[in-house]
């Protein structure tokens, strides 16, 4: 299929809008109980971020470290606990939460006894039944051990995401990401053995190398398991980042983006002639496993009502997103590490970098959040919460979407969903959905 002159496929991974680099710091900066004073509480999201890793990925671009010297996570988690108090404190009256999530970095990198600490966080100061709701954790596969997996399964987890990237141990490699096939399928094994409902497995395309071939054997690797979910995730290599760093190979950006098509094209027709079913671009749900199942799948982390922990998270109201400093720089993130733990009890109480959301941005990110889902925007709920119809508010980007394919000709009037061809060409549709403003601060942003 031909490409739409112009427009490259990966252009940026939207998962979240606007995107952290569009932030900034707020002068004078406005109080918790201030932000969440009219928000509801009925259905909060929490997510907690540990912002450590046993090595970091060549492609990697998170907030996160290499390894915690000393007592570092015991002092991380101490500053959890003092923002936890901080932040319940701010949610005044009634508050229950319906979802909770463990990212990074890797959360799987505390010790049995930390993660226990970590769930007690979770539970007691902010008052999130685990055991009552969807609650998913990002591992890798040498942090999975017996103990750490038992410590998770008995504070019930429901969704276990392991970074895996590739079963060929040169790919890994590759793409900086030392590992072993052998312990990859050890820890699949553990995860398997604590019967946590949804193993979810993450796999890269793209990679210096990698061939249909190669890839078509990491998908059938992954599918001995039986996951419940797969992500196929494109690579891309940013600025600072180790692969950033080391420079590109003999490819041009249009061979680049042709392969990984390719490849896309290949491993998402290949998992769903094994019975899965495409709910994103990246995303892939076993036929099956029902989004009841699913439970903790359906968490999205970017949904209003997310109350973030840690100096990775981010927090989402109707009218701000906010968040702590962002780098990529190692000794950049070190530092805000380091700034974060030192804080006393009530440092926590303020939020000090973010975007506020005025409506015309709140209408482009519910448009980015729900047409890059496969099921697509239900057009009567965009008007009952914005009082317009979506076909008349962005006119113009629909029509050229339609005009590259993108949009999918059955979907009916009540529902706006992209084609097979547009949930290939996400990281561009997303894109072309950020506003002026937006652009043009993420474009000023100065990485670091």
């Amino acid at each position: 299929m031909t490409r739409p002159v112009g427009v490259r496929p990966y252009e940026n991974y939207v998962y979240a809008y606007p995107h952290k680099t569009a932030y900034r710091r707020m002068q004078p900066r406005p109080s918790l109980q201030q932000i969440w004073a009219d928000e509801p509480k009925d259905a909060l999201s929490l997510y907690i971020h540990i912002p450590f890793c046993e090595v970091r990925c060549g492609f990697c671009n998170l907030f996160t470290r290499i390894g915690a010297p000393g007592d570092m996570t015991t002092r991380y988690l101490d500053a959890l606990e003092r923002q936890a108090d901080d932040v319940g404190a701010a949610l005044v009256g009634e508050r229950r939460f319906a979802a909770a999530a463990f990212g990074g970095g890797t959360p799987t990198f505390l010790e049995a006894d930390e993660l226990e600490r970590l769930c007690d966080i979770a539970e007691i100061r902010m008052g999130v039944d685990l055991s009552a709701v969807p609650f998913s954790v990002e591992a890798s596969p040498s942090t999975v051990t017996a103990d750490r997996l038992a410590v998770l399964a008995s504070r019930g987890v429901t969704r276990l995401s392991l970074g895996v990237q590739s079963f060929v141990d040169s790919e890994a490699m590759a793409a900086a990401r030392p590992q072993k096939r052998a312990d990859v399928e050890a820890a699949l094994g553990r995860i398997r053995d604590t019967a946590v409902p949804i193993l979810n497995i993450d796999l890269i395309y793209g990679i210096d190398g990698q061939t249909a071939t190669t890839w078509q054997h990491s998908l059938d690797a992954a599918l001995v398991w039986e996951p419940e979910e797969i992500y196929l995730y494109p690579l891309y290599v940013r600025e600072l980042t180790g692969l950033g760093k080391r420079g590109g190979g003999v490819e041009s950006d249009a061979e680049w983006d042709e392969r990984r098509l390719r490849l896309y094209r290949f491993g998402r027709d290949h998992l769903l002639a094994a019975g899965y079913e495409q709910v994103s671009m990246r995303m892939f749900r076993r036929g099956g496993v029902g989004s009841a199942q699913a439970g903790a799948a359906d968490y999205a982390c970017q949904t209003d009502g997310m109350i973030g922990l840690g100096c990775g998270a981010r927090s989402y109201t109707a009218n701000l997103h906010y968040s702590f400093d962002y780098a990529v720089d190692m000794r950049e993130i070190r530092g805000i590490i380091d700034e974060f733990t030192s804080r006393p009890p009530g440092g926590f109480a303020h939020a000090e970098v973010g975007r506020a959301m005025d409506m015309d941005e709140s209408r482009r990110r519910h448009l980015v959040q729900s047409i890059l889902q496969a099921e697509g925007l239900a057009t009567a709920e965009y008007r009952l919460r914005f009082g317009s119809d979506v076909r008349d508010d962005f006119a113009a980007e629909l029509s050229t979407f339609h005009s590259y394919g993108w949009l999918a000709s059955d979907a009916g009037a009540d529902r706006l969903q992209l084609s097979p061809e547009g949930l290939a060409y996400s990281d561009a549709l997303g894109p072309a959905l950020f506003s002026d403003a937006v652009r043009r601060d993420m474009a000023e942003y100065e990485a670091r």
